[in-house]
């Protein structure tokens, strides 16, 4: 069913078209999920964030292995691997007094790759 009305911005005349509103609204998320997925993204807006899971590609480190490789303090590497491991895009596993981090999952390097390939084309 389609409603119109007189000219709207955008368009030439204001139409809702009822019959998509509902399909979209019955598969919409919950609004708690969307604001979880949100927050999820917001973490790879940080370049230092990017730039350590790129490194994880690679290979599992320890705080000191990847801050000698970005040249950047320990410190710095540590609180952002604190809010990598809080959103679960890494892991990390004890080996003595040593502290490895690694990506908790192949997805975190899908979504990377693909929005590598999206600003590359």
């Amino acid at each position: 069913m389609k409603k119109c009305t007189t000219q709207f911005e955008g368009c030439d005349a204001f139409c809702t078209h009822a019959d998509i509103i509902q399909k979209v609204n019955d598969n919409m998320p919950d609004e708690e999920t969307l604001y979880d997925l949100a927050e999820f993204f917001k973490v790879f807006g940080d370049s230092t964030r990017i730039r350590i899971l790129y490194v994880l590609f690679e290979s599992e480190m320890c705080v000191c292995d990847i801050a000698e490789l970005l040249n950047m303090t320990q410190s710095a590497i540590s609180h952002q691997l604190r809010i990598l491991k809080q959103m679960q895009l890494v892991k990390n596993r004890r080996d003595g007094k040593t502290i490895f981090y690694s990506l908790s999952d192949g997805h975190i390097e899908s979504i990377i790759n693909q929005g590598m390939e999206h600003i590359k084309e």
